[in-house]
């Protein structure tokens, strides 16, 4: 087995901790676990020639995000930025501990990191291929049960914001997604058709 390999194994079991489910095509999986293999997946599909740390990032991205839960910060949007930021640098800290364990590269681990926490967005393209890859989860696999708990305006807000974080190349594999009626309409609303 390589170190990639490895790596995928530990995070995977890690991520299979994960106390939340998700069912589909009829099969039932731990959702961070769900989540990874499919941003994994998007990653690949965005980036044939994907670098060795962005694969390891696309495994990774949210492990553990249970570990830390919205409940416990402020109500608002203040609240929800700074649980944002202490998870990202809990997933950087755990991806960091297992790399350490299989003695990854320190270069190979700083990278990892920098992609995690998502630093030089719109300017590093590892960066950018995993948001674009981060909407793509979203949009293709919790889009429709957000709709069911928010209002139409919220959700224009929230495709508004999502669709500025992605690429042109992120755009277009968005658009190319199956929708429901619904979240074709809100969709088409809020890029202005």
């Amino acid at each position: 087995m390589t170190k990639l390999e490895q790596a995928f194994t530990l995070f995977d079991k890690y991520n299979q901790q994960s106390p939340e489910r998700i069912t589909w095509k009829g099969q039932d999986y731990p959702s961070e676990y769900f989540y990874a293999i499919k941003l994994y997946e998007w990653v690949r599909n965005l980036d044939q020639h994907a670098s060795e740390a962005l694969l390891l990032a696309s495994r990774c991205q949210h492990i553990g995000r249970w570990e830390i839960e919205r409940k416990t910060y402020p109500e608002g949007r203040v609240g929800y930025l700074k649980w944002r930021s202490d998870l990202a640098k809990h997933h950087a800290q755990k991806a960091t501990e297992i790399m350490d364990s299989l003695n990854y590269e320190a270069d190979v681990i700083a990278k990892v990191k920098e992609i995690v926490l998502k630093k030089g967005i719109k300017r590093d393209q590892d960066v950018q291929t995993i948001e674009n890859a981060l909407c793509l989860v979203f949009l293709e696999f919790q889009y429709d049960d957000l709709l069911q708990k928010h209002s139409e305006e919220k959700m224009v807000g929230i495709l508004q914001k999502t669709w500025a974080k992605m690429s042109r190349e992120g755009q277009e594999a968005a658009l190319a997604l199956q929708y429901s009626d619904k979240g074709s309409m809100l969709l088409n609303k809020a890029l202005g058709n």
